[in-house]
């Protein structure tokens, strides 16, 4: 049986950026500040490519504010708390991460006077792979009549192919379940019961939520059945440096426990959850990790130009 991502963290992939590295940050407090047309959560104006003009239309990473992949509108207030007017996801989304396997990493950033905290990811990583995330539209694909309700899907992690199956509501993200990307004898096509809640809306300082599931169907073409348990909670409010830039973000901690029959698998991960942006980073933990903080990880994900 191919290896499922053993990863909450990652089925965030959904902050949508407009336009590549080139000019500098400017100061902004509305979209219409910035030559991008895009005023960031930390109130710097989103770089545009030199000859740009601020994005392609095309629905990819250069898309312009005000089109179907945009995210004019949302005003970022910096409240420490993410509605779902401020959890831009929608099918068509694109954004560019740094990702780099087995890394070496501090999940405790530095504790700030104010109770809050910086954590640094901008710096390069060794085997940073510059990757695209996708938000896919439901529409069409082959596993449409198995998520009726689904808002999008897209890939779980940068070390299989397998698409996480997504609901949006107006108070809650949920995973569905997890597929292939193509049918066939040897689909993954697995399903959640009760489907997983990745994010309870609004996201609040005290936001805390446990979820004990069931997932059925197939994997590689053959029957599974096994249970995973998500314990998850906002740990941390602060700052994120990345590539593309520093966010004010919320961390979300999930603590997951898998049971395959005799055997039970631990992993710990962190999401940085930002106002307008959804997800800047994330960081998963290798197998078995005990501590509440730890340096080994075996995924790190941030935001790019």
């Amino acid at each position: 049986m191919q290896r499922l991502a053993l990863s909450l963290a990652p089925l965030l992939l959904a902050a949508l950026q407009y336009g590549c590295a080139g000019s500098a940050a400017d100061a902004c407090e509305r979209d219409e500040d910035c030559p991008s047309g895009f005023c960031r959560a930390d109130r710097t104006c989103a770089p545009v490519e030199e000859g740009d003009g601020g994005g392609s239309g095309d629905g990819g990473p250069d898309a312009a504010p005000g089109d179907d992949t945009g995210t004019a509108g949302c005003d970022p207030d910096l409240d420490g708390t993410i509605t779902r007017a401020e959890l831009p996801l929608a099918p068509g989304r694109t954004a560019t991460f740094r990702v780099a396997l087995d890394a070496t990493v501090s999940t405790a950033g530095t504790q700030l006077p104010d109770g809050k905290r910086a954590w640094d990811l901008s710096a390069a990583l060794p085997g940073d792979v510059a990757t695209e995330a996708a938000l896919l539209d439901p529409d069409g694909q082959w596993w449409q009549e198995t998520f009726p309700t689904a808002t999008y899907a897209t890939r779980l992690s940068a070390e299989a192919d397998l698409l996480g199956v997504f609901e949006l509501t107006e108070t809650r993200l949920r995973m569905l379940g997890v597929v292939s990307p193509t049918a066939g004898t040897t689909r993954t096509e697995l399903t959640y019961d009760p489907p997983v809640d990745v994010l309870v809306l609004p996201l609040t300082p005290s936001s805390a939520w446990t979820v004990d599931t069931t997932i059925t169907g197939l994997a590689q073409g053959f029957a599974a059945f096994y249970t995973e348990g998500y314990e998850a909670r906002v740990d941390a409010l602060g700052t994120i440096d990345t590539p593309y830039g520093e966010f004010p973000v919320s961390r979300v901690a999930v603590d997951l426990t898998r049971t395959v029959g005799a055997v039970i698998t631990t992993k710990r991960q962190f999401a940085f959850v930002s106002e307008c942006y959804s997800t800047v980073a994330t960081i998963v933990s290798q197998d078995y990790e005990a501590g509440a903080e730890f340096t080994d990880a075996a995924e790190v994900r941030r935001l790019a130009p």
